[in-house]
């Protein structure tokens, strides 16, 4: 058979070879780290056999689908400790997630509280040096079921009544086994480091009828460094929390009387937001594109045209019945453009036509997984629909591209690129074969005409369509997906959308779905972790504090206050009879760019003592010297540390 690596070179090995002897036959060191393959777009375990002309990936660690194996494996590990210290627990389900993994548990009538954590890591750093291999095993689906029900599991039986028509397989290491698709590492002996970081409650499926089970969160990895480096940002993650700075600094709130997942953003939070927004209109200007503003709900038959509805049923809110009708809360903002697309007859001529919205959107999260302004059920994007002709594509992706980049640039952020291409085992994907290979292979062409350093996701694209994704680093080494650019050829189709060509043909447009922000929220929620709620001076809601001595420097303080506020800066004057260094501290507090400090020598050289937030004095300056910085600092991409040092 026919082994094609990453590098496009084509090797031959009988069939049968596992990835394991592959790994072994590019390099020892390379079969050390290995934890799994990828063998045409799918995870293998690297014991698997292979007996068919393939690409193929050798995963470490170091790869995002190594992570994954990784720690769902290691969630088999703690599942089998926890069995081992507390017999006749029962297990619901382990996956692997964000920052490591969990298990839900059922203990009966017993409770595992955070004082037994260091417990459960001792038992499975014992495990871990056992060497257990994980054994994959095939199964009927009759013999499946009779297995758990003689084991007494109610959740694996209710789990296998679900997968009927699936292949199933038990992955097994030492003395545990569970029902599992996989993937898994070879061998328990490569997990070295361990933590368990929290316990939760989790009702089974989510149902809140149905058992409350214990779910315990662990991370683990290859080398102990590995995990002295996450509990350091982890530590300093927390201190960024932007739950926390949210509430202290008064950005956003979230009640129960409003609902669960449904934000309020406070007069400073949606400053802010309004400069972003701000920001991002005067580019879609230079850019071409106009605003559109659309209900909140739709027609059920919009969604439904569209393949959103029931493809995305459980995550949508259910239908509103309004007399004969059935209407939605709007789960997405393309159906509503398609249908301004097509208010009228359109030529050629008129495009591109580029659609662009901040458009409130609501999806149904489960209670569990919402979190902060990351994870809610209202947010708004800042989407935009780009209808094109098939030889300006590639021109309006780059556009987008360099859209996308430019905000990524201002905020700091550094970025790497997936592209995200269909699986073609699945058949969750819309539309014809060869107009998905023809999106794949432009959005493939166009980044590597830009030079963007990207790898490719097989299996990460929507269902109509492939796309760019942008996975950027924060400040403290996390990584987050934000950002998209999608070409879709299957919305066209299924809305029937046309336009005159210059041949007096019709013909079907190309749709480019765009959000460089993503989410109005999320952005926001990484951006207050960013810069641990040190927002730039462009986008503070309060710039200045003007910072009087005493009494007699009020006056002098409020004039330059208004002064300041007529030339467009954010600035306030505390007059409060409090000491100078209460005022300093509770600015530093409020986390304000720049204090002013006045005292009597100020005002008779028309001078004030110039504090910057997190650095300190930086000496007595001018009112013009002062102007002039704030002058600077006030656009976007400008940093305090680089005017400074000017």
């Amino acid at each position: 058979m026919k082994i094609t690596l990453p590098d496009n070179t084509v090797r031959e090995y009988p069939d049968g070879t596992t990835g394991m002897e592959i790994a072994k036959s590019i390099s020892e060191g390379l079969a050390r780290n290995a934890v799994g393959i990828m063998v045409n777009g799918k995870t293998y375990d690297l014991s698997r056999k292979i007996n068919e002309d393939a690409s193929i990936r050798i995963l470490t660690f170091d790869d995002e689908e190594g992570k994954e194996i990784f720690w769902h494996s290691s969630a088999h590990l703690m599942a089998g400790a926890v069995s081992e210290l507390f017999p006749g627990a029962k297990f619901g389900v382990g996956p692997s997630i964000e920052n490591g993994f969990y298990y839900d548990i059922d203990l009966g009538d017993r409770k595992i509280t955070i004082e037994d954590l260091p417990k459960i890591e001792q038992k499975m750093a014992e495990l871990a040096k056992r060497s257990a291999d994980y054994e994959r095993i095939e199964i009927s689906w009759d013999e499946a079921v009779e297995f758990w029900k003689k084991a007494g599991d109610e959740y694996k039986v209710e789990l296998l009544e679900g997968l009927k028509e699936d292949e199933i397989t038990f992955y097994k290491q030492g003395n545990f086994i569970d029902i599992c698709r996989g993937t898994h590492i070879p061998n328990t002996s490569m997990i070295k480091a361990i933590k368990l970081y929290t316990i939760a409650g989790a009702y089974w499926k989510g149902d809140s009828n149905r058992k409350m089970m214990t779910r315990i969160y662990g991370i683990t990895f290859p080398k102990k460094a590995m995990l002295d480096e996450w509990l350091h940002q982890r530590e300093e993650a927390e201190k960024r929390d932007h739950r926390k700075l949210g509430k202290e600094l008064e950005l956003f709130m979230i009640t129960p009387m409003i609902g669960g997942g449904l934000p309020v953003w406070l007069p400073k939070g949606a400053f802010i937001r309004r400069k972003l927004e701000a920001f991002i209109k005067e580019e879609l200007v230079k850019r071409g594109y106009v605003e559109v503003i659309t209900p909140h709900i739709g027609n059920l038959e919009l969604y439904k045209t569209s393949g959103h509805y029931p493809y995305y049923a459980d995550s949508q809110f259910a239908p509103i019945k309004v007399e004969d009708e059935e209407y939605m809360l709007k789960p997405m903002n393309c159906p509503h453009h398609h249908q301004i697309y097509l208010l009228k007859p359109r030529s050629y001529r008129e495009l591109p036509l580029r659609l662009a919205e901040f458009g409130t959107v609501y999806r149904y999260e489960q209670s569990g997984e919402l979190n902060g302004l990351s994870r809610v059920r209202g947010f708004t994007q800042d989407d935009a629909h780009i209808y094109c002709t098939e030889e300006q594509l590639k021109d309006e992706i780059r556009s987008c591209i360099e859209l996308t980049q430019l905000v990524f640039k201002t905020f700091d952020m550094n970025v790497t690129t997936r592209l995200s291409f269909r699986d073609e085992t699945s058949s969750k994907y819309a539309g014809d074969v060869s107009l998905w290979e023809k999106a794949e292979r432009e959005l493939r062409e166009v980044a590597d005409e830009m030079g963007l350093d990207y790898f490719i996701g097989v299996g990460e694209a929507s269902f109509y369509g492939p796309k760019v994704d942008f996975i950027v680093k924060d400040a403290i080494g996390r990584k987050w997906q934000l950002g998209t650019v999608q070409v879709d050829y299957v919305m066209p189709e299924r809305f029937n959308l046309e336009y005159t060509g210059a041949d007096n043909a019709k013909h079907r447009p190309v749709i480019i779905h765009r959000a460089p922000f993503g989410s109005m929220e999320r952005f926001f929620s990484i951006l207050i972790e960013h810069y641990a709620g040190n927002f730039p001076f462009w986008l503070c809601p309060t710039q200045v504090s003007v910072l009087p001595i005493g009494q007699n420097q009020y006056e002098f303080a409020e004039e330059l206050t208004s002064k300041l506020k007529e030339l467009g800066f954010r600035a306030v004057a505390d007059v409060r009879s409090e000491k100078i260094s209460r005022k300093i501290a509770e600015s530093e507090q409020q986390k304000i760019p720049f204090a002013l400090i006045i005292g009597q020598k100020e005002i008779e050289n028309n001078t004030v003592s110039v504090r910057v937030h997190g650095v300190g004095d930086i000496g007595t300056k001018t009112i013009e010297e002062v102007v002039d910085f704030f002058r600077k600092l006030d656009v976007p991409g400008a940093k305090i540390q680089d005017i400074i040092k000017k």
